[in-house]
């Protein structure tokens, strides 16, 4: 019998899914993953809509509605109307207009995901990265891969360590674990750390003490653009007190999350990659069938069991 899975509206925030809502995802993820649900019809049409560069995101999403059997229609700044002087809100309706049931956004500034939904009529729009404001898939799939290590994460202690002042990725993941009753804590350089933490959370004096305290560290990327404006004296003093060295994720029993891409050298060793306390390629993984929960829950493709299939 088939199980419908209904279209609740755009995905543009932690905050605005709420906690049912994201568990629900992260159970059909699981799911997926484990070949234990199947789309019984094809789904519809998804935009790729991405105005900033993506590796990981837009190729998951990529992966995600192939494995579905929906049409993707790319889009990217270079070669299309905006170098004319075509809107951002004309963009949006005219993929909306061009039959795209689903728009997955990827954008630089920080409320785009928000303008998109107030543009749309029929569309929903699923926030792929806005900015410094969210990245809600992000949150999802590492709340996946650290309750796939941890079974809960109910007073787990969480650190997030690096350039918090200006990452999507914290906002959105710090939402999503404290609602699943996570401990924050959080490792930064004063001039990349938020001015309005909250109160809750636990303020950490270097990556050392991250790794010592946490039972997982996400490790935020560090922009180059960063240390050029000198929000970073240098590289080295960077990587003296903030880096995550792989001789300090020996010591102690701390997992690593990083949600890419990796700079090498800088916010963390190469060998801390592929190291066995690191969940980085776990995290790859999952985001892909994250991704296809979404889709199927914004395209609200009716899914069965495998068995119930007949071929």
């Amino acid at each position: 019998m088939d199980t419908i899975i209904t279209m609740p509206g755009h995905l543009i925030t932690i905050e605005q899914a709420g906690i049912e809502r994201c568990t629900a995802i992260i159970e059909w993820a699981r799911r997926f993953r484990n070949r234990d649900a199947v789309p019984s019809q094809p789904p519809g049409t998804v935009a790729l809509a991405f105005f900033e560069p993506s590796t990981r995101t837009r190729m998951s999403f990529e992966v995600a509605a192939a494995m579905l059997g929906a049409r993707t229609v790319g889009f990217t700044t270079s070669g299309s109307s905006i170098e004319k002087g075509e809107s951002f809100e004309d963009t949006i309706a005219t993929i909306e207009a061009l039959g795209a049931e689903a728009i997955v956004l990827r954008h630089s500034a920080s409320d785009a995901a928000e303008r998109a939904a107030a543009i749309a009529t029929r569309a929903i729009i699923i926030n792929a990265g806005d900015g410094m404001h969210q990245h809600p898939t992000q949150a999802l799939l590492d709340a996946m891969t650290l309750l796939d290590t941890f079974g809960t994460l109910e007073k787990r202690r969480i650190a997030f360590i690096g350039d918090v002042l200006h990452s999507r990725v914290f906002r959105s993941g710090y939402t999503l674990f404290r609602m699943l009753g996570a401990e924050i804590g959080v490792c930064a350089p004063p001039l990349l750390r938020s001015g309005h933490l909250p109160l809750d959370m636990v303020e950490l004096s270097d990556a050392r003490a991250a790794l010592k305290w946490a039972d997982a560290v996400v490790v935020l990327r560090l922009q180059r653009e960063r240390m050029q404006s000198g929000l970073v004296p240098s590289l080295a003093d960077y990587r003296q007190r903030w880096a995550v060295r792989i001789a300090d994720v020996e010591e102690n029993s701390c997992y690593v999350l990083h949600p890419g891409p990796v700079n090498a050298g800088v916010e963390l060793d190469a060998a801390v990659v592929d190291h066995a306390r690191s969940l980085i390629r776990r995290q790859v993984t999952n985001g892909v069938f994250v991704r296809v929960a979404v889709l199927v829950e914004a395209l609200g493709i009716p899914v069965v069991q495998p068995s119930s299939v007949v071929t």
